[in-house]
């Protein structure tokens, strides 16, 4: 039973992170790009953004379908058109194509972000799911870590084009992954209630629910204040502190690390706390952290050790929000878990496209405007977690 479920957790963590892999991956590769298809910066960025794009829109088609359907037949499409994809990106003549490849691969990466939280859903709940999802998010956030290293190694020796290869073989391993290692965990019998009405029903429905939204939110809040990190650290840690690319890279990779590892805690706390109590502890932690950070910076203080340390005990406590929020979001509806999971991935990557671009309009240089953002990703998302758990918890 043990091996069960550290394996589906392997599986799942990296059917998962093929999409953000794809991402990661990616970044060094973008100055090369427009080098070599003759392309300038914002055509290149558009090519980033058609992946975003699709990866969010594209999760509301593969909820239902997986509902409708079974588990494995999206994943089997995702993963083949992820690969089709991925093969058109690396032999791309011009950043025209480039871009429109970058957005099927994105539709192919989708499978990968939506349905294994819905197997997870249907596989446990309470602790014991938070337990397989913390292990989930501990084999997914690898990539933030590892991603960006292998590229710039896939690409000093193989070019830009090589990030596109490599990426491919991700996609053919999670496919023999998921042919030999992975059951079906919606039967037939499940799926007589799942249409094209009922899922149009099912978004319906979840989205007249406040206690999913609010779920959902503090999750997607939490999440945008990371991305709003990963979207402006570079400039601040490099020109602005004057960092170099290596020693961005130790920085970024502490706060996965502390994210990862406490997410580790989740199963343990929350048999001791509850699931409800654990997230409103660790939200309140959060943003105490981070308005604390935030009004430093407000203040005059740019100590960079003082910023590494703060980023890394709120992140430390964003990695027990978003794996319980998820949990706690889709309990209530393992009849159309597909349908909850896709619903809740668009909103979380749409919250996060808004705030980092808010953010970026008042970027000046300085570490203020990014500490800002995501201070006030904290601040609502302990508002939500009040106006959704304050009684409840």
């Amino acid at each position: 039973m043990k091996n069960n479920f550290l394996r589906a957790a392997l599986v799942l963590g990296l059917l998962q992170a093929i999409g953000p892999f794809a991402i990661d991956m990616y970044l060094p590769a973008l100055p090369s790009i427009g080098q070599s298809l003759n392309a300038s910066a914002l055509a290149v960025q558009m090519s980033l953004m058609a992946f975003f794009i699709s990866l969010g829109v594209g999760q509301l088609v593969y909820g239902p379908v997986s509902d409708m359907y079974g588990r494995k037949l999206p994943l089997y499409f995702g993963l083949t058109l992820f690969a089709i994809g991925s093969v058109g990106c690396a032999l791309a003549p011009d950043i025209q194509t480039l871009v429109a490849l970058r957005f099927i691969q994105g539709l192919g990466a989708c499978a990968g972000m939506v349905v294994p939280r819905a197997i997870v859903r249907d596989l446990h709940t309470g602790n014991e799911a938070a337990r397989l999802m913390s292990l989930l998010m501990l084999v997914f956030s690898v990539s933030p870590i590892l991603a960006p290293l292998a590229g710039s190694v896939v690409i000093e020796f193989f070019g830009w084009r090589g990030v596109f290869w490599a990426v491919l073989v991700a996609s053919l391993l999670g496919l023999v992954l998921l042919g030999t290692s992975l059951p079906e965990t919606r039967p037939p019998a499940e799926r007589l209630g799942s249409s094209v009405r009922g899922a149009v029903t099912a978004y319906a429905q979840l989205l007249r629910d406040r206690h999913f939204l609010g779920l959902v939110f503090i999750g997607a809040f939490g999440m945008s204040s990371f991305f709003a990190y990963l979207a402006h650290s570079s400039f601040v840690l490099i020109d602005h502190y004057g960092l170099t690319p290596r020693q961005y890279s130790l920085a970024f990779s502490l706060n996965a690390a502390s994210f990862i590892g406490v997410s580790q805690f989740t199963g343990k706390l929350s048999r001791r706390f509850g699931l409800k109590k654990l997230v409103s502890g660790a939200v309140a932690g959060f943003t105490v952290t981070m308005v604390v950070l935030a009004a430093l910076s407000v203040a005059g203080v740019s100590n960079l050790p003082v910023m590494v340390a703060l980023l890394f005990v709120g992140y430390g406590f964003l990695g027990l929000i978003v794996p319980t929020t998820a949990v706690l979001a889709l309990e209530d509806h393992g009849a159309i878990a597909g349908t909850a999971s896709a619903l809740m991935g668009t909103l979380q990557f749409v919250t996060g496209a808004v705030v980092v671009t808010i953010s970026g309009l008042f970027l000046d240089g300085t570490a203020r405007p990014m500490l800002v953002a995501i201070a006030a990703c904290a601040v609502a998302a302990y508002a939500m977690t009040r106006l959704t758990l304050g009684r409840r918890a």
